[in-house]
């Protein structure tokens, strides 16, 4: 309606004055009125409850997409639409974004992201934890060729990058290396990063001075990223990481977050009242700091977050011929029950399932203490133990650690700057048994906690998974339903959504989401996914 409005008096004004007299006016209001009428949304939404992102209460609008915006918001549609969805009982939002996912495993088995979408999930994050696909550039194009889903973009990993110039070597770098990987850093910036993430728990993050990460952070503040950390510790050293997170965006003047923020371990739980409270603190400070969770109680990641990071310098190899040092093999069986008894193991190698093992598929779904007990042998941590030694030796494996309280889960869901994130890759349907974080996180929140446990508002929640991770990451035009902005919407019954994923049998679609809708087009449409495939690759803020 409008360019056509825009249209009209542009040709007007090219002509000759006109004559306001009776005659000519009436002649204008012909023009203008024939235009209107001709004019058609591409897609309309009616009768829904709208919530648009921003956390102020919803109200019942209409919504009226042209090509991929969003172009009307109001409260009776100015003219028809050639499709028009009935939202009718239901609440229409911006689509969700998922700050942290690990979704280049399985994005290019399954563009369509069924997983994701079926949640009203319409943009997915990757490159988190430190590692990301590299170069940049040549991964988005392999993207836009693909032709996906959901929209798309990528954090720079620091633990890539350190690894391609230093291999995994537990040492600082030195002068010239470091010159290497902040150019590496800018390089990925300009190509349209988020901003840099670090693993630091893991291997060769965890080989990282805090000065080092410092220095790559600078960079990429200076193209406007984020700095984005699965941290050293989520256990005993909770705080030192928290605080060490805090003082890197200090000090390299970059907007942090603590990604995945959960407490591990049953002596640590209630610690995440220290931690809030140190992210209050350094808000107040003018540090930008912000959170995202998943809503379980337990993680996931490799089996060998059970072994000690110094023994995996050098990569599999070399911790397998520590592993059958028999001048070391004590140290690291001790160091693995320490993490059993007081770490990701929960206390007991029942805590600990095997959620993919690709060379022992037998593996799947059963824990440490279970594959023990079924070959007849005591499920002591120090079996499990040696176990955990058989399965990195065999070909590796991930896994499930029950090891968080429903306590911490809820604090830092109520915290102001918490987003919501899965955390989880894009799992082949009926492969593997993977945490049902997958499948269910977005749903779980809207179902469990904000209609069943009323732990936060449902449009605190929306908030949480739209425009706080689209303003914290600086992805312009999305994460709210604004005149203008791009049409990613989630359009969900409030009183049936749920996660229908469990640890049992995680392969269930969560349920109550009706249509959505990505940059213009309809994807799942009647809680179906029509195979359709809009999404964009969406680059950041220093893409050139």
């Amino acid at each position: 309606m409008y360019r056509q409005l825009e249209n009209t008096l542009l040709i007007l004004e090219q002509k000759k004055p006109i004559i306001f007299n009776v005659r000519g006016f009436y002649l204008l209001f012909l023009i203008v009125v024939s235009s209107c009428s001709q004019q058609t949304f591409d897609i309309a939404i009616t009768n829904g409850f709208v919530i648009d992102g921003s956390g102020k209460p919803g109200s019942y609008q209409e919504i009226g997409i042209i090509n991929d915006k969003i172009v009307f918001i109001g409260e009776q549609l100015p003219f028809n639409a050639r499709k028009t969805l009935d939202a009718s009982g239901l609440v229409v939002t911006p689509g969700f974004i998922d700050p942290h996912t690990h979704a280049i495993r399985g994005i290019f088995d399954v563009p369509t992201a069924e997983s994701s979408l079926l949640q009203g999930i319409t943009t997915l994050t990757e490159g988190n934890d430190g590692t990301s696909p590299f170069p940049i550039e040549e991964h988005y194009r392999l993207i836009e060729q693909t032709k996906i889903s959901p929209n798309w973009a990528v954090f720079v990993g620091q633990g890539t990058i350190r690894e391609k110039v230093m291999g995994l070597e537990n040492r600082p770098a030195t002068n010239d290396e470091l010159v290497e990987m902040k150019d590496l850093v800018k390089n990925a910036m300009l190509e349209g990063a988020l901003g840099i993430s670090t693993g630091l728990f893991y291997v060769p993050g965890n080989f990282t001075p805090t000065n080092e990460i410092v220095e790559l952070s600078k960079i990429a503040a200076g193209y406007g990223g984020i700095y984005i950390s699965h941290m050293r510790e989520e256990a005993a050293e909770i705080i030192n990481s928290v605080q060490e997170t805090i003082e890197i965006g200090r000090l390299a003047e970059i907007p942090v977050q603590i990604t995945h923020h959960k407490v591990i371990g049953k002596n640590n739980w209630g610690l995440s009242k220290e931690t809030l409270h140190l992210v209050d603190q350094a808000i107040k400070d003018k540090i930008k700091v912000s959170i995202d969770q998943y809503p379980y109680t337990a993680s996931q990641t490799s089996i060998r977050a059970l072994i000690p990071q110094w023994a995996q310098e050098g990569g599999n190899q070399k911790l397998i011929e520590r592993i059958e040092n028999p001048e070391i093999r004590n140290t690291l069986v001790a160091a693995v029950v320490d993490k059993i008894l007081f770490d990701r193991g929960g206390g007991h190698p029942k805590n600990v399932f095997i959620s993919r093992c690709s060379w022992n598929t037998n593996f799947e779904g059963q824990s440490l203490a279970d594959i023990l007990i079924a070959r007849g042998i005591d499920p002591s941590p120090e079996n499990a133990a040696y176990l955990v030694f058989e399965i990195i030796k065999g070909g590796g494996a991930s896994a499930v650690f029950h090891a968080i309280s429903e306590e911490d889960v809820i604090n830092i869901m109520q915290h102001p700057f918490a987003a919501i994130g899965s955390d989880g890759p894009l799992t082949i349907f009926n492969q593997g048994a993977p945490h049902p974080r997958t499948y269910g996180t977005f749903a779980r929140v809207l179902g469990k906690y904000v209609r069943e446990d009323k732990v936060i508002t449902l449009e605190e929640a929306i908030r949480k998974m739209t425009l706080l991770t689209a303003e914290t990451f600086n992805i312009h035009n999305r994460g709210r339903l604004k005149k203008g902005y791009f049409a990613d919407i989630a359009i969900f019954n409030s009183d049936t959504i749920i996660d229908n994923a469990t640890f049992e049998n995680p392969h269930q679609y969560a349920s109550g989401v009706a249509h959505v809708i990505v940059n213009g087009q309809i994807v799942v449409e009647d809680g179906v996914h029509n195979g359709n495939r809009p999404g964009r690759v969406l680059r950041g803020p220093g893409f050139n």
